[in-house]
This record gives structure tokens, sequence and C-alpha cells, in this order.
């Protein structure tokens, strides 16, 4: 498992950080406080508080760096 800080300041990222790790078959949580949710679940993500980072959980047990790589934009 790989953990990296996150930002999803607006709608607009939220969707589309939703349709890129879509695409990928791992497991995704992001995690805010005591919150844990399913990253690829969009209703789940407005959930939580977006002003602040977020710790997004990678659950991959080979090479993660195609993943990581698309994910620059909303890395912080």
């Amino acid at each position: 498992m790989k953990t990296v800080k996150i930002s999803l300041n607006s709608i607009d990222k939220v969707k589309s950080f939703v349709n890129t790790i879509t695409k990928y078959d791992y497991d995704f949580d992001l995690v805010s406080g005591r919150y844990v949710i399913d990253a690829k679940s969009i209703m789940g993500i407005f959930s939580l508080d977006l002003s602040k980072p977020i710790d997004l959980n990678i659950h991959a047990d080979s090479d993660i760096d195609e993943v990581i790589e698309s994910l620059k934009p909303y890395i912080i």
C-alpha cells in the first residue's frame, strides 16, 4: 500500500480524479480524519471536507508508478 496527500478543492477536480482512478483495478481509499471512503465513489468524496488535504491510500502489490504519474495534478 502507498499513501499520498492529495487536494480536491473543486468540483471539476473531483470529477476528473474519479475518472482517472476508475481506469485502474486497484482499490483506493480516501482518509480524512476518522473517515475512510472508497475513492471511486463521487458521492463519498463530496461527504468529506475538501478544503483540507486528504490522504489517498493505494492498495496495490505491484509497481504503481503509472498510477502515481496519472495522479500528479492532485498530489500536493
